[in-house]
């Protein structure tokens, strides 16, 4: 089995992270976005991050290179809200299954561990149970389901929300 380390993303890690999420973008509805990202326009969604803080992003890179993300980011912009975060996970296609998904999210939430959270929070489309699953499996529970909130692939989509303590 490949050897995988996980360590804070790098801006030299954008093509990578944007290659794997264009794939979601144009190939599932995992995402509701429907055009392809260049690595300039990605290079504003990466500027929420830091290496402390609330707002993290972890690479998990293997012999191969950068196989998945993983981070928080604000989840909305009144102040009240500043200690939840809406957790993002991603994985390469050739890399979901592999466990990788599961060790980004545990060494995420060890690293912001101490940080000023109160709440993660995520949201998924359905079905997706393999990510029903990992968010399970981190301590999530489903709050709700906004049902047809998107429409990708002329088809309507559902959100299923989950939160946990921090």
């Amino acid at each position: 089995m490949e050897k995988i380390r996980v360590r804070p993303a790098e801006l030299a890690d954008m093509a990578r992270l944007t290659e794997i999420y264009n794939y979601y973008i144009v190939n599932t509805p995992v995402t509701f976005d429907v055009e392809p990202y260049t690595v300039e326009r990605r290079e504003t969604w990466f500027e929420q991050f830091g290496v402390v803080g609330r707002y993290r992003l972890l690479v998990a890179e293997g012999d191969v290179g950068v196989v998945g993300y993983a981070g928080t980011m604000r989840w909305r912009p009144k102040a009240a809200y500043d200690t939840t975060v809406e957790t993002t996970i991603y994985c390469a296609p050739e890399a979901v299954g592999k466990g990788i998904g599961r060790r980004l999210y545990a060494e995420l939430f060890e690293a912001l561990r101490g940080e000023d959270i109160h709440r993660y929070v995520a949201g998924y489309t359905l079905p997706n149970p393999a990510t029903a699953v990992l968010h399970e499996r981190f301590g999530f529970k489903v709050v709700g389901v906004f049902s047809e909130v998107g429409r990708k692939f002329g088809k309507y989509w559902d959100v299923c929300w989950m939160e946990r303590a921090a």
